[in-house]
C-alpha cells in the first residue's frame, strides 16, 4: 500500500519517518561475509578520484557510461523500505562472479589499531554495524556507539562517546569497547565539532600542536571533516553534507595534514579553497519520487527504516562510487559501510557527526 501522499513542500527535515510501516520483506542480503563492493564495478577502478599526491595513474578513464548500466531503476526510499532488496543482491553477485579480481577477502582483523586507520582495501565493500546504547544513568544525553563488522563474528572495530564537559561537542573514539577515556592507550582519535554543532573535524590520536617534537612527526593527523549545511525549518528534504578527507598519495597511503593551529585544518582549507592534497565529498542527493510522494535513495537492501540520517557520500565525478553509506535498520541499529580511500576511523566519526545534538532530528 502507498504511502499518504505529502505535498513536496511539507516534507520538512524533521519529520522524515514512514509513512509505510516496513513490511517483512527486506531482510538483508548477509550472505557472505563483511565485504562485497556495493555495486557491480564495470569500469576501472575510481582510485584516481582520490590522488592528489605523486604521479596520477597514466590512463584518464570514460567515466559515466559503464556506470549508467549499474544504476538500478528502482530505488530504496528514506520513507520506504524496498521490498526486493533481495532479488537486487543476487544480480550484484552474479556480476561480480564475472570479475578477474579474486572474491572479497574475509577481513582479518589481526592488528585493531592498524586496521581501522587503514584504507579499506580497494574493490572491497567494508561493511559494518553501529549500535547506540542508551542505557545507564547518563546515557540518554551521552549514549555509547559501538561499531562492529557486520559479518557472522561481529568483530568488535571501535566505540565512541561524547565527553561531558566539553564546550563543543567532543567525542573520543577508542579500540577498546570499555575504556573511553582520553588518556588511556585505547584512544584512537577524536570528533570535534564548533560551537554552532555544524563543522566538525576528526583527529587522529597524536598530539597537540602545543606539544610538538622538533619534527613535527608526533603532531595529531586530520583525518576528516565534515559541514553540514545549516538546516533552515521548512528546508525541504534531507539536509546537505560535505567531507573532506586528505587525498592519497601514489602508494594509495593517506597523505598527511598534521595543521600546526587551527586556522591550517581541513576546514580552512577548504573554506579558502586551498585544495592542495585534500579532497572534497558530498552526500548523494535524494530524487524525489512521486509515486511515493517522498525522497528516495538507493541504499540495496542495507537499510530498512526512514530517517533523516540515511546518507551516501560520493564523489561528485563519480556519483556511483559510493565513498560510505550509513542508515537505519531499527531504532538504535545502523548500518554503515565504507570503501576506499576511507578507513574506520573517518567513516565512523563522519557517522557520530550525523548523530550530533544540534543537527539530530530523529
Amino acid at each position: 500500500h502507498h504511502p499518504e501522499p505529502i505535498a513536496p513542500s511539507a516534507v520538512s527535515l524533521c519529520p522524515l519517518c514512514p509513512t509505510a510501516a516496513a513490511t517483512g520483506s527486506d531482510e538483508e542480503d548477509d550472505s557472505d561475509s563483511s565485504t562485497k563492493p556495493i555495486r557491480s564495478e564495470k569500469k576501472k577502478n575510481p582510485v584516481s578520484l582520490f590522488q592528489t599526491g605523486g604521479d596520477p595513474p597514466k590512463e584518464k578513464k570514460t567515466k559515466k557510461k559503464a556506470l549508467a548500466k549499474a544504476a538500478d531503476s528502482e530505488e530504496e526510499t528514506l520513507e520506504t523500505p524496498q521490498k526486493n532488496s533481495n532479488r537486487k543482491g543476487k544480480v550484484k553477485k552474479s556480476k561480480k562472479a564475472k570479475e578477474e579480481r579474486p572474491p572479497s577477502p574475509v577481513i582479518e582483523v589481526d592488528n585493531l589499531e592498524e586496521f581501522v586507520l587503514q584504507p579499506a582495501p580497494q574493490g572491497a565493500t567494508i561493511k559494518c554495524r553501529v549500535t547506540r546504547d542508551k542505557r545507564g544513568m547518563d546515557r540518554g544525553l551521552y549514549p555509547t556507539y559501538y561499531l562492529h563488522l557486520d559479518n557472522d563474528k561481529k568483530v568488535f572495530l571501535l566505540a565512541g562517546r561524547k565527553r561531558k564537559k566539553s564546550k563543543t561537542s567532543n567525542y573520543l573514539i577508542s579500540i577498546d569497547p570499555t575504556d573511553l577515556s582520553r588518556g588511556g592507550d585505547n584512544f584512537i582519535g577524536k570528533l570535534r565539532s564548533n560551537l554552532m554543532g555544524t563543522k566538525f573535524t576528526v583527529f587522529d590520536n597524536g598530539a597537540n600542536p602545543d606539544r610538538a617534537n622538533a619534527n613535527w612527526s608526533n603532531v595529531r593527523q586530520e583525518l576528516s571533516a565534515v559541514v553540514y549545511e545549516t538546516n533552515v525549518l521548512g528546508f525541504k528534504g534531507p539536509r546537505k553534507m560535505t567531507v573532506i578527507i586528505p587525498g592519497m598519495n601514489s602508494d594509495n597511503e593517506r597523505v598527511p595534514i598534521r595543521p600546526r593551529n587551527d586556522n591550517d585544518g581541513l576546514l580552512m582549507r577548504w573554506q579558502n579553497r586551498n585544495m592542495d592534497n585534500i579532497i572534497e565529498l558530498h552526500n548523494k542527493a535524494p530524487v524525489w519520487n512521486d509515486e511515493t510522494q517522498s525522497y528516495v535513495l538507493n541504499f540495496h537492501g542495507r537499510v530498512t527504516h526512514a530517517s533523516v540520517k540515511n546518507f551516501q557520500i560520493v564523489h561528485d565525478s563519480d556519483p556511483d562510487y559510493i565513498v560510505m553509506q550509513f542508515g537505519r535498520v531499527a531504532d538504535d541499529a545502523f548500518t554503515m559501510d565504507y570503501n576506499y580511500p576511507l578507513c574506520a576511523v573517518q567513516a565512523f566519526a563522519i557517522a557520530l557527526s550525523s548523530f550530533d545534538g544540534k543537527l539530530a532530528c530523529e
